[in-house]
């Protein structure tokens, strides 16, 4: 009988992405800041190979399948905008927060369900994406970051504004589109209570006072209103 050959072992690329590859990658933009840009890359995590490249400014590393973050990265301090967008990112880890030179950080279209309270010690970040992920609630203290200027949280699972937000002074646009909000109340289908308003007569045109005493009339008769011992004629009001 034919020997069945053996399937060949699929090496994840991240395992195989070398140091080499990764410098090919980085790109020196014009005001000399380095990113590395390593989107579409198909990595299930981020590849052990970039460690020696803490010095980047930018890290790129959307539309992967990145599933968690690696400890190493709290060890890129320069790094000014990390953009994991597109992933299947569930946690972030609490080491974030030692990323002090964020100013962009962008989280978009995980499977985040919560965020860390460590983000608020990002004291640089100018601007969040946390759009298309399940998020119910912000930590609090997203309040702290006084140099924010922008936040996405479209597309989550917001019933509520989150409090925290309003502590915020440099935040110039939220978007919070398509989250699961309370619809406001439908005033046209509201039954409002029918009024009666005292008023002088000479304050009243001929049509509003015939209006007036064909509705007080209609009521007291279909007894809606009761009539009382003595029941002064409109006009006479004083």
């Amino acid at each position: 009988m034919p020997k069945k050959k053996k399937k060949k072992k699929i090496i994840p690329l991240s395992k195989v992405f070398s140091i080499e590859m990764a410098m090919d990658c980085i790109k020196v933009l014009g005001d000399g800041k380095q990113r590395l840009n390593l989107s579409f890359k198909e990595f299930d995590a981020v590849p052990e190979s970039i460690q020696k490249l803490w010095r980047v400014e930018e890290l790129i590393l959307g539309r992967n399948l990145i599933v968690e973050l690696p400890d190493f990265l709290r060890d890129f301090t320069k790094i000014q905008v990390l953009d994991l967008h597109s992933n299947y990112l569930e946690k972030i880890p609490p080491t974030v927060g030692l990323l002090k030179s964020l100013v962009v950080l962008n989280l978009c279209n995980n499977r985040l369900k919560q965020v860390p309270k460590e983000l608020g010690l990002l004291q640089n970040l100018q601007k969040l994406y946390l759009g298309l992920n399940q998020l119910q609630i912000l930590p609090t203290a997203i309040g702290d970051l006084h140099e924010l200027v922008y936040i996405g949280l479209s597309d989550n699972r917001f019933s509520v504004v989150p409090k925290c937000l309003a502590n915020l002074p440099k935040l110039k646009k939220i978007n919070l589109d398509r989250n699961p909000f309370p619809s406001p109340p439908d005033l046209k289908k509201m039954a409002l209570p029918k009024t009666f308003f005292m008023a002088n007569a000479y304050n009243l045109c001929e049509v509003c006072l015939k209006n007036c005493r064909a509705d007080r009339k209609r009521l007291l008769n279909a007894g809606q209103v009761k009539a009382p011992v003595y029941v002064p004629r409109v006009e006479t009001v004083t």
